[in-house]
This record gives C-alpha cells, sequence and structure tokens, in this order.
C-alpha cells in the first residue's frame, strides 16, 4: 500500500523572471545606466585624482582643466562628483540591504509561523509604519551626528523595513496555503527548509523590487538629511556636495557647476532604478502583460 500524493501546482509565482525581464525595454535600459554608475563608483576615484585637494582657481567655471568647474576653495567638482558616486551609492546599497534582511524576516517569519510570532511581529511593523517617516528620520539622525556613514545607513535602515514587510508577509499568507508547501509539511520537511525551499524562492521577485524601492528610498533621504547637514560632511555623497554648495552660496552667486551635476546624478540614478522596478512589474504583472500585447 503506497502512501496517498498531495497535488502539487506550477510555482511560477517568483522563480524564471530575470530572462523576461531583460526582454523588457526599461528594464534594460534602467540596468545599463545604473551600470554606468557603478562603474563610475568603482574605477572613477583612481581616475580623477583627490576630490579635497585644493587648487587657486577659486569659484572657476567649466573650463579644459577642469570640466567641471572648481568650488569656492578651488576643490575640483568634477573629482568630487565621482568619488561621491561610491558613497552615495554604499549608503544606498547598505541600508537598502538591511532594510530588506529585516522585512524579510519579519513579513516571511510572521506570514509563515503565524499565530502569536505573527500579531507580535505585525504589531512591530504596524508601529513603524504609523509614526511619520520623515521626522522620525530627522530626530534620529539629530541624535546620532557624527557617527559616521554608518550611523545613517541603520537610521535610514530602522525607518524603512516596515512597508516591505506587510507587503512579504501578504504574499507569504498566499503561499503557505499552496498545495507543495502543504505537501512538504505533510512529509515533515522542517520549517526553515519550507521557508528556504518553499516560499523564499517564489517571493524572490518581489523581494528584489522592493530591495529597488529601498535603495531610491536611501539615496533620496540620505540626500535630504546631508543636506539639511544632519550627515556626516567629511563622507563625501552628492547629498553632501548640495550641503557645501548651499552653504557658499552656489545658487545665489551663479554657480551652478557646482549644484546641477550632483542633483542631476541623484535624479539619474533614481530614474534608472525606477526603470529596473517598472520593467519587473512588467513580468511579475500580468495585467501589465496583457495590456502591452493589446497595445
Amino acid at each position: 500500500m503506497t502512501a496517498p500524493t498531495v497535488p502539487t501546482t506550477p510555482r511560477a509565482t517568483g522563480r524564471g523572471w530575470l530572462r523576461p525581464a531583460l526582454r523588457s525595454r526599461r528594464f534594460a535600459a534602467g540596468l545599463a545606466l545604473l551600470a554606468v554608475f557603478v562603474l563610475t563608483a568603482a574605477l572613477g576615484p583612481w581616475l580623477v585624482g583627490d576630490p579635497n585637494a585644493f587648487t587657486t582657481d577659486l569659484g572657476q567655471a567649466p573650463s579644459g582643466a577642469h570640466w567641471l568647474g572648481t568650488t569656492q576653495t578651488g576643490q575640483d567638482v568634477l573629482a568630487q562628483l565621482v568619488v561621491s558616486a561610491r558613497g552615495t551609492l554604499l549608503i544606498g546599497a547598505a541600508s537598502a540591504l538591511i532594510a530588506t534582511v529585516v522585512s524579510v524576516v519579519v513579513g516571511i517569519g510572521g506570514g509563515f509561523l503565524g499565530g502569536l510570532a505573527d500579531e507580535a511581529l505585525s504589531l512591530i511593523s504596524n508601529v513603524f509604519l504609523v509614526i511619520p517617516g520623515l521626522p522620525l528620520v530627522i530626530v534620529v539622525s539629530a541624535y546620532v551626528k557624527g557617527g559616521g556613514a554608518w550611523s545613517t545607513i541603520l537610521v535610514i535602515a530602522l525607518t524603512s523595513w516596515a512597508a516591505s514587510a506587510r507587503v512579504l508577509r501578504a504574499q507569504t499568507l498566499s503561499l503557505r496555503s499552496r498545495d507543495y508547501v502543504l505537501a512538504a509539511r505533510v512529509y515533515g520537511e522542517k520549517r526553515w527548509r519550507i521557508v528556504l525551499v518553499e516560499i523564499l524562492p517564489n517571493e524572490l521577485a518581489i523581494i528584489v523590487s522592493q530591495f529597488i524601492f529601498a535603495v531610491i528610498f536611501a539615496i533620496l533621504t540620505q540626500a535630504g538629511l546631508a543636506f539639511l547637514g544632519l550627515a556626516d560632511p567629511s563622507h563625501l555623497t552628492w547629498g553632501t556636495m548640495l550641503y557645501f554648495a548651499q552653504n557658499a552660496e552656489a545658487l545665489t552667486s551663479g554657480a551652478w557647476w557646482w549644484f546641477i551635476p550632483p542633483g542631476l546624478c541623484i535624479a539619474a540614478l533614481g530614474t534608472a532604478l525606477s526603470l529596473i522596478s517598472f520593467g519587473l512589474d512588467e513580468v511579475l504583472d500580468p495585467r501589465l502583460r496583457v495590456r502591452k500585447v493589446s497595445a
């Protein structure tokens, strides 16, 4: 006599999404633009020299010697822009990584375990969702000011994980009742194995999408904090460039080459990440695929 088998259904919720995404024009364009920023951050600092070096060319407009001009103290704006790309990407990626890991643990863990654990984790998520994000970031940043780049990373991560956790929890509640998860339970699979093998791979695309939005949030938040003087000014980012330009009254003095390039870079990087996210949405949302085909 053989044991009854539990019928299973294809698990395509989060698998096999990368190849269709690469065929999306939005995803490909965003990925190409993001690659330019990553290569600039990785290789650029060795090509442009010391961004803190002073010259006798004070507040000079773009020229052959200084392609993007100089600051009020004679520092090369192009060198600062390139080096700041590394700092901006590191803060954005590190903050988003921490926030995503927390949201995965809280969202998937609570949704899969259910019961008291789910209620406790949901309560914590709701508390962070109810608290206004911007005032919380400003207050915490002012309190830990001077702690370096890691203090900024932790502050941003602390205030950006709750929404993603709610999304992952809702998806996990749907997945845990699927036939293949029930079959794994019947066969006596351990909980951690069910989560890692059956649940997590089917939410990978959603996790990637949430990570991308977390990076965008982190970059914009860091730029805002730096502009307000609440970030470490010794750690070069595009936000700190805007902060120094504001303090030197670059806008009123007409030194457009000092504040426009970092602003454009922030906008371009946000656009690249948004295009990647839109490309993923086209793959994950059947309604968008139907509209695209019908158009």
